[in-house]
């Protein structure tokens, strides 16, 4: 009787735990967009990610405005995470034969992602750090 109270006590434990994780992870399924300046005050870049989560599991894409006026460029993103409010994914791109990645992790708060991004850096540098804060765009 003590051993499968022990138990039925240890499921509820469980339980509730994961029902809890779940019940407190952020909603970032959705578009989300965000504007940096562009090189050397250059016009503004507007970047916008696409997101769905299932669960613990983020996947989606990035559309970066493409160099020099072109078209944009659409990346999917790797490694797609989140955890209660934090949310993280990497970014490959290739440029020139060479393979870099970015990381982004940030916290969701309503319909904003606040974080940083991490780039490598110049010529195998240290990485760059720069914040990032993107909106939730509102479906139509």
């Amino acid at each position: 009787m003590q051993r499968t109270l022990t138990s039925i006590t240890q499921l509820a434990v469980a339980l509730a735990f994961t029902l809890g994780v779940v019940a407190t992870a952020a909603d970032a399924t959705g578009t989300w967009t965000w504007t940096t300046q562009g090189r050397q005050g250059g016009e503004p870049r507007k970047t916008t990610l696409k997101l769905k989560v299932d669960g613990a599991k983020v996947t989606g894409i990035l559309v970066s405005p493409g160099r020099g006026g072109g078209d944009p460029v659409e990346t999917a993103i790797e490694e797609g995470k989140i955890a209660g409010d934090t949310i993280s994914f990497n970014v490959t791109r290739t440029f020139q034969d060479n393979k870099f990645t970015t990381k982004y992790v940030g916290k969701l708060s309503g319909d904003t992602i606040k974080g940083t991004i991490e780039a490598p850096g110049r010529g195998g540098g240290d990485p760059q750090k720069r914040d990032w804060e993107a909106k939730k765009e509102v479906a139509k």
